[in-house]
């Protein structure tokens, strides 16, 4: 069952943040996670305003937990701590 990456990200230090951008999709990519969203235009309906939203799908829970996890991911997210503030989320999806 697809399981989805959900972040929403402000960015602090847009120099270092770059570092973790490039190296965070080739472990995203290596679990089977592609992009839905990244950034761009959007609307804040309800709640705070926050700056920056990713969605990437992961073809199970598992698979986003294993890529969390992995050493390739923790190389790119020592990038992102300092640079940014996150709220990560992972959740399964519903049955297809």
């Amino acid at each position: 069952m697809t399981a989805y990456w959900i972040a929403h990200v402000t960015v602090s230090d847009p120099e270092v943040y770059a570092r973790y951008q490039a190296l965070a999709p080739a472990a995203f990519a290596a679990h089977g996670g592609r992009f839905l969203a990244r950034g761009g235009e959007s609307d804040v309906l309800e709640g705070p305003e926050l700056a920056r939203h990713v969605v990437i799908a992961f073809p199970t829970l598992a698979a986003a937990r294993a890529c969390y996890a992995s050493e390739e991911y923790q190389q790119a997210l020592r990038h992102r701590l300092g640079a940014a503030t996150a709220h990560v989320v992972l959740v399964d999806g519903l049955p297809e």
